[in-house]
């Protein structure tokens, strides 16, 4: 008596749990089919013929035919207009900033600093004093060679009378030629030692000038090497500051070797502008024009180095920073653009969707020119005036109906990954579609859990399961309502997924 009991309690927990299981089968068989791989293709099928039992009266059968309802009516875009633009061609380089001049400052002779007459960043001119080094010995050096030369001076003049002298004994014959030729050899004798004598007082004031240390460009000054006290001389290799020419400036930068030709046909029709771009690549720091273009090629790196000068008026370009420039070599007039955004990127190629007249989008191949981050060049394909959709390409595919919102945030669709625009349109996939749709498999879960409910009451339950036990319990006539209702909904879920652009 007690084995049967127990066979029967057995059997009873057996039954229970096969019950369960069997009632609750699609809130575990959906996301197990989709972990293995694959979609139960019955699965619509089955949920619009419980909601035809159940009815279509409770929560979840609304619920079901509100997201269901979401595949219908147009799709939320936004649009922009092609126009007809002047687009300029840049050519990008990274490069640095490098002074126009850079001077480094050293004293030319040896002696002790006795004044410093600059400030350090101050903005000094040609022939400013920028220090002074004592100057005792240079000056008592030039004395003695003005001195010297007075002193060879006098005996010119002295040998000069002597040569009269001689001169007129030889006419009265109390002299002789010989003596009136060695007196002309001495004359000249004093006035060669004469010219050495200026010559050596020029050098002793040039020498005694290089104690004024001087400013030799117009430039900003450093930090200073030396100060107030310290001995310098001509063979220190720090100097005592170094000046740069920082208004205007240089900027070194290189571009790719197959863009050489490009810029010298365009420089040859006259100078061409350079801008200086800031750290967010889109504010213009400074304007300049290219100075020169490098005679040879890096063959290391296969780029050649372009140099620009900038006015810089507002400093902000500094000596050694790293800057991105751009080179103008090209303008479009009168081309069309529209938003990069725009652009997608097909097995065929790239191609655009325009909005006709009737609220529908055609998928239409372009050429595109150039492109960057913000506009895209076209050369054939779209005509100004034409609208082309820049978002909401999740369900758009050829001839589908749109909606133009005003403004982004009137718009929620499914808008794509970065990493998945511009990719082929995509084939239609009922997996896909009842994974990507709000009226897949999570709608079809909670249909049949409020089915469940609907079915306990005795009202009838949207989902599959729960329309068993209404009938079991009490079929109400609002079944056959909801059976009408509900599989008009299931039915337009089965039939055909959206195709996704991607």
């Amino acid at each position: 008596m007690a084995r049967t009991f127990r066979v029967a309690v057995w059997l009873a927990v057996i039954g229970a749990v096969g019950y369960v299981a069997y009632a609750t089968r699609d809130r575990w068989l959906g996301p197990a089919e989709k972990l293995l791989g694959y979609q139960n293709a019955a699965a619509p099928a089955e949920q619009a013929q419980g909601e035809r039992r159940g009815g279509g009266r409770g929560q979840g059968g609304g619920g079901g035919r509100r997201s269901l309802s979401e595949f219908s009516g147009p799709v939320p875009v936004l649009v922009a207009d092609a126009k007809a633009a002047d687009v300029p061609v840049y050519i990008d380089g990274v490069g640095s900033v490098k002074a126009l001049n850079t001077v480094t400052v050293r004293a030319q002779v040896s002696g002790k600093i006795v004044e410093i007459d600059f400030v350090e960043g101050q903005d000094i001119k040609k022939g400013d004093v920028i220090a002074r080094i004592d100057d005792g010995v240079y000056k008592a050096q030039r004395d003695q060679a003005v001195a010297k030369k007075a002193q060879d001076e006098a005996l010119l003049a002295g040998a000069q009378r002597d040569l009269a002298r001689f001169q007129l004994m030889v006419k009265s014959a109390s002299g002789t030629q010989q003596q009136v030729d060695t007196q002309i050899s001495l004359v000249a004798q004093y006035t060669a030692q004469i010219q050495v004598d200026v010559a050596a007082i020029e050098s002793a004031q040039a020498t005694l000038d290089y104690t004024t240390i001087k400013a030799p460009i117009d430039g900003r000054t450093g930090i200073r090497n030396v100060d107030i006290g310290n001995l310098v001389s001509s063979s220190d290799a720090t100097g005592i500051v170094t000046l740069s020419q920082i208004r205007p400036i240089s900027v070194l930068f290189s571009i790719p070797q197959q863009q050489l030709a490009r810029i010298n046909t365009a420089s040859s029709a006259g100078t061409l502008a350079v801008q200086a771009m800031g750290s967010d690549g889109q504010t213009v720091v400074d304007n300049g024009t290219l100075a020169v273009v490098d005679n040879q090629v890096d063959p290391t790196t296969g780029t050649v180095k372009l140099k620009a000068n900038f006015p810089n008026e507002k400093l902000a370009l500094w000596p050694g920073a790293f800057i991105n420039a751009r080179l103008l070599v090209e303008t479009l007039k009168g081309v069309t653009v529209i938003p990069s955004g725009a652009v997608q990127r097909g097995p065929n190629g790239t191609f655009v969707y325009i909005v006709s007249q009737g609220q529908t989008v055609a998928m239409k191949s372009v050429k595109v020119r150039q492109q960057d981050d913000t506009l895209a060049v076209i050369a054939d394909g779209v005509s100004p005036g034409d609208k082309v959709v820049t978002t909401g390409f999740a369900r758009l595919q050829d001839g589908s109906k749109v909606q133009i919102s005003a403004n982004p945030d009137q718009v929620a669709p499914s808008a794509p990954a970065s990493k998945d625009q511009g990719q082929p349109v995509a084939e239609n996939d009922p997996q896909k579609g009842q994974d990507n749709a709000n009226g897949g498999e999570r709608p079809h879960r909670r249909h049949n859990g409020q089915g469940d409910q609907g079915g306990q009451d005795g009202q009838g339950g949207a989902g599959g399961h729960s329309g068993h036990r209404g009938q079991d319990g009490q079929p109400a006539a609002g079944t056959e309502q909801g059976a009408d209702t509900s599989g008009g909904s299931a039915s337009n879920n089965s039939s055909a997924a959206p195709t996704q652009q991607q």
